[in-house]
């Protein structure tokens, strides 16, 4: 390679380098002011029947505690809840609970109505903006379940939220969120 070619290769790679990286200032908004859930499908377990019948196993399941069924995290310790109604969303682990709804009374974050609420385990509630995303959510019905710590008691007015150590909690509904 001559020298010539190999300058011209060296300034053509800086060129192209130089072009690479940039820095957007400001904040990023969705096109409407209200944050709308991802258009994408949600994964679903598959509901389909084994060709041939899986053999019961001899042993019982666990008694639920006195908290109700207990609804196991995953490897990272969260678990993942929706509504029966479909309308709230939320995760949880030991330390916090974090719920997404298009809530009634939400107020303004940045410039946009909160469509998040968080609890930590001490009681402190915070509004927030995001999105859960594509959460594998287990759909709870109307009853009482315990989950890494928390006490989840759902009914058809609202989801209650109670951290079994600390007794701190929230009520969670369209309508309202109550922290106490």
């Amino acid at each position: 390679m001559t020298p010539r070619r190999l300058v011209a290769g060296v300034l053509a790679a800086s060129v192209l380098l130089a072009g690479c990286g940039s820095n957007i200032q400001g904040r990023p908004v969705t096109p409407s002011a209200e944050p709308a859930e991802p258009s994408f499908p949600t994964r679903r377990p598959s509901t389909s029947q084994p060709s041939h019948p899986t053999p019961t196993p001899t042993t019982s399941l666990p008694t639920p505690q006195p908290g109700g069924q207990v609804l196991p995290p995953d490897d990272s310790g969260w678990v993942f809840i929706q509504t029966k109604s479909g309308q709230t969303r939320c995760q949880l682990n030991q330390q916090e609970v974090d719920c997404e709804a298009q809530f009634a009374q939400a107020p303004v974050q940045n410039g946009i109505p909160a469509n998040g609420v968080r609890l930590t385990a001490d009681g402190t509630l915070e509004w927030v903006v995001g999105n859960l995303g594509d959460i594998p959510v287990h759909t709870i019905d109307y009853r009482t379940y315990s989950a890494v710590g928390w006490t989840i008691e759902a009914t058809k007015d609202g989801t209650r939220f109670t951290n079994q150590a600390t007794k701190h909690g929230m009520f969670v509904s369209i309508e309202r969120v109550q922290a106490f």
